[in-house]
């Protein structure tokens, strides 16, 4: 996370709500065979962390009882030194993200039969609720043996730390220029993100 305190992200809830809706993390761990790294969609039940790997992947025999660290990133984009009001200025980049460490507890086949039905409900609900799938459409059986190829893991939280780096900390004409300049390439994102912050201070 980003050492400089106007950054920080410090609601709990707040940075649940963005793993929830972001809703796909890099998740790390170390072990005998070095640094690994899997990319996977999670899941938020009752502040926990749920996600899946299939038992194929390389991280798959190594994530049960040990640390790891989630790691979320949404809006995120470059901001040339040119756009601001002001001289001496450095370019940057902006950034939102939430890291997350805890150790990983294996699901048992019903808790992970729920995560996979959970994260069809939700995922369906948000792309595809005129018509959303579900596993009753699977024939008999398919669904069982599928299943079969993933595990599924539970991260208890041990820490949340979050950063929201938008320019919030500039003030006057710098910050407005940087809003000038993040329109000029099409980043709607990013301004929406620095009026949110610079609205909450």
């Amino acid at each position: 996370m980003h050492p400089n305190k106007a950054f920080d992200w410090t609601s709990r809830e707040e940075m649940l709500q963005f793993v929830s809706r972001e809703a796909f993390a890099h998740i790390f761990t170390a072990s005998d065979a070095g640094l690994i790294v899997v990319h996977a969609p999670v899941l938020v039940v009752d502040s926990k962390i749920w996600f899946h790997v299939s038992r194929r992947n390389r991280i798959a025999d190594h994530l049960a009882e040990r640390p790891v660290l989630i790691s979320i990133v949404a809006r995120h984009g470059y901001h040339s030194a040119n756009w601001y009001a002001s001289e001496n200025q450095v370019s940057t980049w902006h950034y939102e993200a939430v890291e997350i460490e805890g150790n990983a507890r294996t699901l048992s086949a019903d808790e992970l039969v729920e995560l996979l039905d959970a994260l069809s409900d939700t995922m369906e609900a948000r792309y595809s609720p005129e018509r959303p799938w579900t596993r009753a459409k699977m024939e008999p059986g398919k669904f069982e043996a599928m299943a079969k190829a993933i595990v599924g893991f539970e991260v208890v939280p041990a820490e949340i730390r979050g950063t929201r780096k938008f320019n919030q900390h500039k003030i006057g004409g710098d910050l407005e220029a940087s809003i000038v300049g993040q329109l000029g390439v099409g980043r709607e994102d990013i301004v929406a993100a620095m009026r949110e912050l610079t609205s909450e201070q």
